[in-house]
C-alpha cells in the first residue's frame, strides 16, 4: 500500500472557497484517505511524508476544452505526419499540461482511446485524458476544412482528426454510435461557424435540429452526453431545446440564453485564453485575413459574455482550446476570467463544476476523502490572488497525481 501524508498544509476547499488554518492530507492507493487540523497521524517507515511548511494544497486543475492533438499550426508539415507521430508529439504535450497543474482533461476532438489508455497505464507522463474522439461536423461546417477547389468526397476519415463530417439523421446516429464504440465519454457536435473553418460564417447555424435531437438520444442510449461548439443565441438555444448538456465557447450569447443554459443547469465552457492568444500571433498564426476578421468579432465579446453568464448563475468550467505553440499559455485564462468573476469562483469552475460535467463529482476537483489524490501544493493563497495559479515556475512546488509526486 503506497501511502502519502501532507504536513503543516493550508488546504484549498473549492466547494466553499475555503482555505483551513495549517492542516494535513493523508492518501492511500491513490485516493485521499482523510484530512484534518492539529496534529497530523504518525506516519511509519512506508509513508511518504511532504512538509508544505504552510503552503497552500489544493485539488489538481481540470481544463475541460483542450486538442491534444493539435501540437502545430503548420498544416503544411502536419500533412505528411503518420498518426504514430502525431500521436508520441501530443503524449508529449499531454506531459506539460500535467506540470502545469492539470491533472484532468478534457479532449474535445482528436484524442481517442489509445492515447487515454497510454497515459493510464503510465507509458507517457500526462493527466488523466476524458476523450470524446472526433467531433461531427456538417458538410462545409466547422470541421470541413477542405479548400474550395477541393471536390473529393469525404471517405473512411480513419487518420486522426479533430472530427469527421456526417450529414442527415441517419449519419448523425451512425457516427455517434462508431465514437462511442470507440470509448468516447461525449460527443462534440459543431453548430455554428468557426474561426480556423475556411468557408463559413460566424453567425451560420449548422445542423438543423432533428439531426441534433439524434446525436443526443444516442448520447443518452449509451449514458453519454453531448457538448457543442456554439457562438450565438440561434445556435445555443438550439442546441439546449435539443437536450444537449454542455456549450463549448458562447462568446455572443445573450440574457435569454443565459437564462436557459441556467434553467436547463446546462454547462458553459468559455475559452477566452485561445482568442486573446491567437490575436497576439495574428497572421503569424497562419490564419488568413477573413479568418482573423471571425477572430475579432468573437474576441471583443467573450469577456463580456461570461460576466453575463455569471450574474446568471450558470455553471461555468474551464476550458483554454489552445492549439500548437499556444499550449503554454494554458493557465492564463485564470487572469482574464478574474477580470470579471472572484477568485474562488474561477477555481470552482477548473476543479468541482468541471468535475461534475465529467460525470467524476466527488472523484476529482476536491479534497474530500475517497476522492483520487490528485493535488498541487502552491506557494501562496490563490483565492486571494489567482495568479499565484498562474505562475507555475515560481509558486507551483509539487504536483501529485493519484499520491504519487509528479
Amino acid at each position: 500500500m503506497s501511502r502519502l501524508l501532507i504536513t503543516h498544509a493550508h488546504l484549498l476547499h473549492p466547494e466553499d472557497g475555503t482555505r483551513t488554518e495549517p492542516a494535513w492530507l493523508e492518501a492511500a492507493d491513490g485516493r485521499i484517505a482523510a484530512t484534518g487540523t492539529g496534529r497530523p497521524p504518525a506516519a511509519g517507515e512506508d509513508v511518504r511524508v511532504i512538509d508544505a511548511r504552510g503552503a497552500t494544497v489544493l485539488p489538481g486543475l481540470i481544463d475541460a476544452h483542450v486538442h491534444l492533438l493539435v501540437t502545430s499550426l503548420d498544416l503544411r508539415d502536419v500533412a505528411d505526419w503518420t498518426p504514430g507521430y502525431a500521436t508520441v508529439r501530443a503524449l508529449a504535450e499531454a506531459g506539460r499540461m500535467l506540470r502545469r497543474g492539470f491533472t484532468t482533461v478534457r479532449d474535445v476532438g482528436g484524442a481517442d482511446h489509445g492515447m487515454a489508455r497510454a497515459l493510464a497505464e503510465g507509458l507517457a507522463p500526462g493527466p488523466r485524458l476524458v476523450h470524446g474522439g472526433k467531433a461531427l461536423s456538417q458538410t462545409g461546417g466547422h470541421g470541413d476544412l477542405r479548400p474550395l477547389g477541393d471536390d473529393a468526397l469525404p471517405c473512411c476519415e480513419a487518420r486522426p482528426h479533430f472530427g469527421r463530417i456526417a450529414d442527415g439523421v441517419d449519419a448523425v446516429r451512425a457516427a455517434a454510435r462508431d465514437e462511442f464504440r470507440k470509448g468516447a465519454a461525449h460527443l462534440k457536435v459543431l453548430l455554428s461557424g468557426g474561426v480556423a473553418s475556411p468557408n463559413d460564417e460566424i453567425a451560420a447555424v449548422q445542423y438543423s435540429e432533428e439531426e441534433i435531437r439524434a446525436a443526443v438520444e444516442e448520447a443518452e442510449n449509451h449514458n453519454r452526453y453531448v457538448t457543442v461548439h456554439a457562438y450565438h443565441p440561434r445556435a445555443i438555444d438550439r442546441a439546449l431545446r435539443a437536450g444537449v448538456r454542455c456549450v463549448e465557447h458562447g462568446n455572443l450569447l445573450d440574457d435569454a440564453s443565459a437564462a436557459l443554459l441556467r434553467e436547463r443547469d446546462a454547462f458553459l465552457v468559455p475559452t477566452l485564453v485561445a482568442y486573446e492568444q491567437t490575436a497576439k500571433l495574428g497572421a503569424a498564426s497562419g490564419l488568413p485575413p477573413a479568418a482573423l476578421g471571425k477572430l475579432a468579432e468573437v474576441r471583443d465579446q467573450g469577456l463580456a459574455a461570461l460576466e453575463r453568464a455569471h450574474r446568471a448563475g450558470v455553471n461555468l468550467v474551464y476550458g483554454s482550446d489552445l492549439l500548437g505553440p499556444l499550449h503554454p499559455a494554458q493557465l492564463e485564462e485564470f487572469r482574464l476570467r478574474a477580470e470579471v468573476q472572484p477568485a474562488a469562483d474561477v477555481i470552482r469552475s477548473a476543479t468541482v463544476t468541471a468535475a461534475r460535467l465529467l460525470g467524476m463529482a466527488g472523484e476529482i476537483g476536491t479534497l474530500a476523502p475517497g476522492a483520487h489524490a490528485d493535488l498541487l501544493v502552491v506557494d501562496g493563497d490563490p483565492l486571494a490572488d489567482v495568479a499565484v495559479l498562474t505562475r507555475p515556475e515560481r509558486h507551483l512546488r509539487q504536483v501529485i497525481k493519484a499520491g504519487v509526486p509528479v
